[in-house]
């Protein structure tokens, strides 16, 4: 009798098991994982201290865990209009707190200073004004024609992107602005109010040159527009990024064997120009398959969206891949000398315990709403996980 009892209580207890992990997308996270692997790879000196390969691996180990019991959580309570709005105060309150009690570092007040870790509320934040223009959008999703409602959107962003860019923190400030603009997209937007957005663009653009940018900020622009006229300056970090990528040339130089990396000439290799030292050491090949995996992370992040539950987790799944293409595509263009110098991390790869776990939070919650996703779809979802 007890043996069968036990029996009994083992068998619940795998039903409960195998009935959580059905509902983990394995395809998206061993994308993400594999990404995290070439990142810590990549800053590895393999001689001396490994300081930021060892904490890598503890923000590594501390986004999976946050993943998998984030993914258990059924996330309907997000939708309440008092949950977002408390969010939402709690991020504008904690970013004038930094004003404050924030750490200045490289003459940026973006983050508060613990000792033993440091937090840039400006990463978790960003998941804050996915949510908060997912609600928006869901209530408003009829008369999104309206232009009222895409002012009143950009309005709540603005205040967010504000503040981040007084820090000032020009990267992150943009991944919001794309954010919002690619929400708007997934929401309706007619032609005529979209060209109307980039013409108020463009005159904030200029009205943020002449009285908002800072003057390093200003020369990193300039520097990109003429890249050859301040190498040893403003344009060094920018230059040294594409003779690494260049010498990578076609099966690279060897993990751990980067010259421009690891000898020092290229600097911040582990944070806002990683993509070119991975390239310099896996060559184009490399590239292609780092482009190959975020390519499928983006597609199973969007695939996941498509069958949220309402409007509220579809349009939090196109956030969430928009902050994600977002931050790829800014990071590669400025290693590649496409863009400007902004000190943009690349998703999963770049060194950091705030946008590293961020990252994953953002992943938990996408699995936490596949597990209420639409009921058309739960087959599908099944036999996806009996395949892998």
């Amino acid at each position: 009798m007890v043996e069968a009892i036990a029996d009994y209580k083992n068998g619940v207890h795998t039903k409960r098991a195998i009935s959580f992990f059905r509902h983990i997308d394995w395809i998206l996270f061993s994308s993400s994982l594999l990404l995290v692997f070439s990142g810590i790879v990549t800053m590895n000196s393999f001689s001396g201290e490994n300081y930021f390969f060892e904490n890598q691996l503890i923000w590594a180990s501390l986004g999976v865990g946050l993943f998998f019991l984030l993914s258990g959580i059924d996330f309907r309570f997000l939708r309440r209009t008092s949950v977002i709005i408390a969010l939402f105060v709690g991020s504008v309150l904690l970013l004038l707190l930094l004003f404050l009690f924030g750490d200045i570092v490289k003459g940026a007040q973006s983050r508060f200073d613990f000792g033993l870790l440091a937090v840039q509320p400006a990463d978790p934040i960003k998941l804050v004004v996915i949510l908060l223009l997912a609600k928006y959008f869901t209530r408003r999703h009829i008369e999104i024609a309206n232009i009222r409602h895409i002012i009143v959107s950009g309005f709540y962003a603005f205040i967010i992107f504000t503040l981040i860019l007084l820090q000032p923190d020009l990267g992150s400030a943009i991944i919001v602005a794309l954010i919002w603009l690619g929400m708007v997209f997934a929401s309706g937007i007619s032609k005529r109010h979209f060209l109307a957005v980039l013409l108020l663009g463009a005159v904030a653009s200029v009205g943020m040159w002449f009285y908002v940018f800072e003057d390093y900020q200003k020369d990193r622009i300039l520097t990109f527009i003429h890249p050859l006229t301040d190498i040893r300056g403003a344009g060094y970090n920018a230059y040294q990024s594409t003779i690494a990528v260049g010498s990578g040339e076609i099966f690279g130089k060897g993990v751990g064997y980067g010259t421009q990396s690891k000898l020092q000439f290229l600097p911040e290799y582990e944070t806002d120009f990683i993509f070119a030292a991975f390239a310099e050491e896996w060559g184009f090949v490399g590239v292609i398959l780092l482009f190959i995996l975020f390519s499928i992370v983006i597609w199973r992040v969007l695939e996941n969206a498509k069958i949220g539950a309402t409007n509220f987790e579809i349009l939090f799944g196109i956030g969430l891949a928009t902050l994600f293409i977002s931050h790829f595509a800014i990071h590669v263009g400025i290693n590649v000398g496409l863009l400007p110098v902004t000190g943009t991390t690349i998703p999963f790869m770049s060194y950091g315990g705030s946008h590293l776990i961020t990252e994953f939070v953002g992943l938990g919650i996408l699995m936490g709403m596949r597990r209420y996703a639409r009921a058309i779809h739960r087959d599908d979802t099944e036999r996806e996980f009996h395949a892998i």
